[in-house]
């Protein structure tokens, strides 16, 4: 995807000496916001506990919360070590507040977003907003960008009363949990996981219309939005986006593993199985998200023949900056499968020269199913995770008709 789209939180009591007194975090819901460059809000909650004595905290998007585990306190200071996407937030316990940065943590240099939070503060965009003008409950056409850069999304929201949640598909993924209100005529929606900072606003002109739409993604980025209910808006197909190309009937690659040692396909562990070769980064939400559905894949068909690879395409090309961080992604997800480090970057270009057979990479993740005989039978671009609802039921269901066909069907000699 390119947010453009993994997840459950946790956090505790926080004991910070200060000389002799002990402070302690608040427990409960807070309050927290990242700042961007233009000033606006990218406002998320948090709930802060206590799980067996140790600080954890869980970040909350809609129905999902996204654990974060790893906190650390010395003085007034709290640092919080995001699970995935290599971020961080170093900060300082100002009475019951915080206040600092978010450290994003990119391959030349380190962006910092100033971020505050409060406790005791369950609203994420107003603690009394207006009545709602419309109820913008259902399937949209949203267009991003202008020009060449325009982008067709189909928005899915639900709204009760102020309260809206949703989610906007991509060709390339989705947006994930959005969570967020319905003011007068405003549209209000956030997200932030540690990859996804995103704030949608909007205004709503009718029933059918949503107008001047902003979308602030990260510290920096700003991109106009507008949609039309649609309730048959529609993607294009996931599979039709990418191929081989022609005179190509197989993929081929070497790459190292997390311990060094060099995965072919060529390899007799795969020979006569069905492979899912898995293209994804660990800096990818999207990513995450399949790699979550995929962990449980690969323990209900591996025993029937199916072998998943991870071809891993990071910020970096330095072996052991990638490896750490796969190792992450390794560790949260209890992945059992290969994970590879193709040694090129995330830039889609140099994604399809390391795989030269394929006609293109469109974004991230990217499947490639391939059969028994060791053809590529289909190819899907992106994923549409938990966060859409019956678009994720959807996949899996065909995902794993298509795999049980292929389990059924004799190797060609």
């Amino acid at each position: 995807m390119t947010f453009k789209n993994i997840a459950a939180g946790v956090c505790g009591l926080l004991f910070l000496q200060t000389g002799f007194a002990q402070t302690k975090l608040k427990t409960g819901e807070w309050r927290g916001a990242l700042k961007t460059k233009s000033g606006t809000e990218i406002p998320f909650n948090f709930e802060v506990n206590n799980t067996g004595g140790k600080p954890q905290l869980a970040i909350i998007n809609g129905a999902e919360h996204f654990k974060v585990t790893d906190v650390t306190t010395k003085g007034d200071s709290v640092f919080i070590h995001m699970p995935l996407f290599n971020s961080d937030f170093k900060l300082k316990l100002n009475g019951d507040s915080l206040t600092g940065n978010w450290v994003r943590h990119l391959a030349d240099n380190d962006l910092l977003v100033p971020f505050s939070a409060v406790p005791n503060t369950s609203w994420r965009f107003f603690k009394s907003p207006e009545k709602p003008a419309f109820n913008i409950g259902g399937r949209w056409s949203a267009v991003f960008g202008e020009g060449q850069g325009r982008d067709t999304t189909v928005g899915e929201f639900k709204q009760n009363g102020n309260k809206l949640t949703g989610t906007f598909l991509t060709t390339t993924g989705d947006y994930r949990y959005l969570e967020g209100s319905v003011s007068g005529n405003k549209l209000y929606l956030s997200t932030f996981d540690g990859g996804h900072a995103y704030t949608f606003t909007a205004t709503i002109s009718d029933d059918k219309t949503i107008t001047d739409g902003k979308f602030y993604a990260g510290y920096s980025s700003v991109q106009a939005w507008t949609a039309v209910k649609d309730e048959n808006a529609k993607l294009p197909d996931a599979y039709s986006l990418t191929s081989l190309k022609p005179g190509y009937k197989k993929l081929a690659f070497s790459f190292k593993d997390l311990d060094g040692k060099t995965v072919s396909l060529d390899d007799s562990r795969f020979k006569n199985k069905v492979v899912i070769v898995q293209i994804l980064g660990s800096w990818c939400p999207n990513c995450m998200d399949e790699t979550a559905y995929m962990v449980n894949y690969y323990k209900k068909y591996h025993n029937k023949g199916v072998e998943v690879i991870g071809l891993a395409y990071e910020r970096s090309t330095d072996f052991e900056k990638s490896k750490k961080a796969l190792q992450q992604v390794k560790d949260r997800f209890k992945v059992t499968y290969p994970l590879l480090i193709t040694g090129y970057t995330s830039d889609k270009k140099q994604t399809a020269q390391s795989l030269p057979m394929l006609s293109k990479v469109v974004g991230f993740p990217t499947t490639i199913i391939i059969d028994k005989s060791g053809d590529v039978q289909k190819i899907h671009t992106g994923f549409s995770g938990p966060g859409t609802g019956e678009h994720y039921t959807e996949f899996i269901s065909e995902f794993e008709k298509l795999t049980d066909d292929l389990l059924a069907a004799v190797p060609a000699p």
